[in-house]
């Protein structure tokens, strides 16, 4: 949500996350209560001729090219309307669902290379078939440079004015040398003890997935722990997702049934895989992040110090039952030698 002042009146901006339907079909969106009733539309991509069924656009160009894709505005209210055609820069939340930056927030990158007339009426019940034009700088650098177009209407509900857009995505990844590699940034392995010296611990991992390539990717990272100088090894792992050029995402995992006996190595490994088209130059780096530490196994020493003492006491206890019992048969012996000469 993004609040600004003007005028003194209070005018707050709200954003739909671009739809990303399942079904072939766009989602649409309700805005404030018109006098008609409410307004509801979907978008969608589309050929010259109407949509085409796509979920999104997605093309890979050469720096330099110009293609003409289409956008379908369907206005499912009861009367005509006037929607604004908008396009941006792409990025995804931190619940990984695409959106595009709102109005107020300039474009830097796949955004500007998109244009699109600045707005379209809508009959009631009728589809608009609007041609947008996307051109490639010729100084494109190779990878995504993602990008979304919406439809919005500006609705008023006392000193509220609300913008709700609805749009789709348009991926559009420039050729060239493409890479997908990812890094873990921060990484941390905590080690989570129990107390009870028969049972293993669990070390904690923490860190920062980062898509440090130029292409979006579906990224994975397994987490394993060697114990014991690699005697013993627990593995665990985490499914980020999808990750675009340069974003980030926070990963946390545990790996449990660690027993913590002095060196403990932990091992997080990346593997990318490239999503949507990938070329015959695209190339997908795996990579690992490591971090050691040396862990005193505090209840099992402290078992082991007390089966120690427990030893020590019950040998002391043995061997002073043991003096007891031959000081008792000496004193019975002197006693029956004793009993012996008082009889003759």
């Amino acid at each position: 949500m993004i609040l600004s002042r003007s005028a003194g009146t209070a005018v707050v901006v709200l954003t739909a996350v671009l739809a990303v339907p399942l079904a072939p079909t766009a989602a649409g969106a309700d805005p404030s209560p018109s006098p008609a009733g409410k307004l509801t539309w979907t978008v969608q991509p589309a050929t010259e001729s109407g949509p085409d069924g796509r979920r999104w656009v997605e093309r890979t160009l050469d720096p330099g090219q110009v293609v003409t894709e289409h956008i379908a505005v369907r206005n499912l209210g009861k009367t005509p309307a006037v929607f604004a055609l908008s396009a941006a820069d792409g990025y995804l939340t931190d619940k990984g669902r695409f959106n595009m930056l709102p109005a107020d927030q300039p474009s830097k990158d796949g955004g500007t290379w998109i244009a699109v007339e600045k707005q379209v009426t809508v009959g009631a019940n009728e589809t608009k078939v609007v041609p947008f034009t996307i051109t490639v700088p010729r100084d494109a650098a190779p990878g995504d440079h993602p990008a979304g177009i919406a439809a919005s209407v500006l609705s008023t509900n006392g000193t509220v004015q609300v913008d709700s857009r609805v749009g789709f995505r348009v991926m559009l990844r420039a050729s060239g040398n493409v890479q997908a590699t990812l890094a873990a940034h921060g990484l941390t392995a905590r080690y989570e003890r129990s107390w009870n010296p028969l049972r293993p611990g669990s070390v904690h991992v923490t860190y920062t997935l980062v898509n440090t390539g130029n292409v979006r990717v579906d990224a994975r990272a397994g987490a394993s722990v060697a114990e014991l100088f690699g005697a013993r090894r627990r593995d665990g792992g985490v499914d980020a997702g999808e990750l675009l050029p340069g974003g980030s995402r926070a990963a946390d995992t545990r790996i449990r049934g660690v027993w913590g006996l002095g060196h403990v190595k932990t091992t997080v490994a990346l593997t990318p895989s490239v999503l949507g088209e990938a070329g015959a130059g695209t190339r997908a780096s795996p990579a690992t992040a490591e971090v050691t530490a040396w862990i005193v196994p505090w209840p099992q020493l402290v078992l082991l110090v007390l089966l120690v003492a427990l030893f020590f006491v019950l040998r002391t206890v043995r061997r002073a039952r043991r003096r007891r019992l031959t000081r008792l048969l000496d004193e019975a012996r002197r006693e029956g030698r004793a009993s012996a000469v008082a009889a003759q």
